[in-house]
């Protein structure tokens, strides 16, 4: 798997600053070859000039040998070792003692073979050797006919690489410093623009992040042409979606208003039939309410989520339950604790009651001496469905009767479904606490408590 950014802005930048590294050393690569080319051909020409030089001071005597006192105006062809020489060399029948500089002494100049490094057209050559005090030397060769007898001479001048090699790091150390500062500055100056230029990106996730908290019904502000477009159709979205959730809302809620007439009718017929009939009528037609009442409550709470963000403090709302299970259940113990204080679900007060009142009434009912209730913020590891929200709340509902085993906390939570016929109910009061929590993106858990009975911890939105 490719590990890819994935912030924009990252990737942006990470780009544009490979490709910038790259082309700056791909510049300082050209300019530096470029420039040893020049510094070569240079070096070259330099040598060239002083080979004719030589040249121009070289003549046949009347002895028949070799005269003249080149004067090259460089005093480090007259300094030993130097690396800069000049020599001029009898060929053929012409028998008479080469002309040296002093510099190069007692020392010796290999020549490379002609087979190697052949003459050009202007009868030139230059190649690099190392004389005999290791200097490295670029040298510059021609033979020249001096006279009309014929007698011809081999001309050689060399110069110390050292000094073209020198010059060559010297620029590239400049070059180097030069783009070095220019490619950090360029850098920051282009992550400057970057982040100025996606700026508008940046507004645009608040303005999302504001439609998702139901701070806002629309992204709201100016934004660039190349941008307006998808905030303009992200708006329509937002609008076309809020149609259709009212239209659905609308026709659960006139649904389910147009069957409470009728359950009551049945409800109250059923008062006035004989038993075994009257009874099963009348638990059948509750069943409907509490259903159609439900449905009627996720319509409710699908219109609310789409408006303005809910608040409900945890604390009072539950202190009052809890003192009403204590005058309803007075043999049983109801102890509640709420930690840090101040929590604040993003929920209705009265989705809060009913989600935490079913899950108080059910552990009241199967509990042998007492129920405990722990809210706190959800720890770490715990987290909703809802990657959006920051922040969740966990309320542990906490009693110590028989408890359920695995295979009956799957049944539990499904509609209509009682594991004791022998308790007054529905079997409604779990999967309504689930579709509830469900609607806010939150979850419902039961599992085996500590202290052997049932424990269901209800994961919800807080307010950051």
């Amino acid at each position: 798997m490719r590990l890819r950014p994935q912030s924009l802005t990252a990737r942006v930048l990470l780009v544009s600053t490979v490709w910038a590294v790259a082309a700056l050393v791909v510049i300082g690569v050209v300019i530096s070859a470029l420039y040893r080319q020049g510094s070569e051909r240079g070096f070259q020409d330099l040598l060239r000039a002083q080979l004719y030089n030589v040249i121009n001071s070289i003549v046949v005597n009347d002895k028949s040998e070799l005269a003249g006192s080149p004067q090259l105006g460089d005093l480090r062809f007259s300094q030993p070792q130097t690396g800069w020489y000049w020599i001029v060399e009898p060929i053929g029948e012409f028998n008479t003692p080469p002309l040296l500089s002093t510099s190069l002494g007692s020392g010796k100049l290999p020549i490379a073979s002609l087979d190697e490094v052949p003459f050009d057209i202007r009868y030139e050559r230059f190649y690099t050797t190392v004389d005999s005090f290791n200097n490295e030397v670029e040298v510059a060769e021609t033979e020249v006919v001096l006279d009309i007898q014929g007698h011809t001479a081999r001309f050689r001048v060399a110069g110390n690489r050292d000094v073209l090699e020198a010059d060559i790091n010297d620029f590239n150390r400049n070059l180097y410093l030069a783009l070095s500062i220019f490619g950090f500055g360029g850098l920051g100056m282009n992550a400057l623009a970057i982040l100025f230029g996606l700026r508008p990106l940046d507004q645009a996730r608040r303005s999302l992040e504001k439609i998702r908290a139901g701070e806002s019904e629309r992204l709201d502000g100016e934004f660039p042409r190349e941008i307006q477009p998808l905030a303009s159709e992200v708006n329509a979205l937002i609008d076309s979606n809020r149609r259709i959730i009212e239209r659905a809302r609308m026709q659960v809620g006139n649904l389910a208003h147009s069957l409470k007439t009728p359950i009551a009718v049945l409800m109250n017929e059923a008062r006035v039939l004989e038993a075994p009939h009257g009874d099963l009528i009348r638990m059948q037609a509750e069943s409907m309410q509490l259903q159609v009442q439900s449905y009627l409550n996720r319509a409710r709470i699908a219109a609310q989520r789409e408006s303005v963000l809910a608040r409900t403090e945890v604390e009072p709302v539950l202190e009052r339950l809890v003192r009403v299970m204590r005058r309803l259940h007075p043999e049983k113990t109801f102890l509640l604790t709420v930690s840090p204080p101040g929590l604040i679900l993003a929920m209705e007060q009265q989705d809060v009651e009913e989600t935490v009142g079913n899950l108080l009434d059910n552990a009241a009912r199967y509990a042998t001496e007492q129920v405990r209730v722990t809210v706190q913020s959800a720890p770490e590891g715990l987290q909703g469905k809802d990657p959006g929200r920051r922040n969740w709340i966990s309320i542990d509902v906490d009693d110590d009767g028989p408890g359920l085993e695995p295979e009956q906390i799957a049944v539990a939570v499904k509609r209509g479904r009682r594991l004791d016929e022998s308790k007054p109910g529905t079997g409604l009061g779990l999967s309504i606490v689930s579709e509830i929590a469900g609607e806010y993106q939150g979850t419902l858990e039961l599992s085996r408590g500590e202290r052997g009975g049932l424990n269901a911890r209800l994961l919800l939105p807080a307010v950051s």
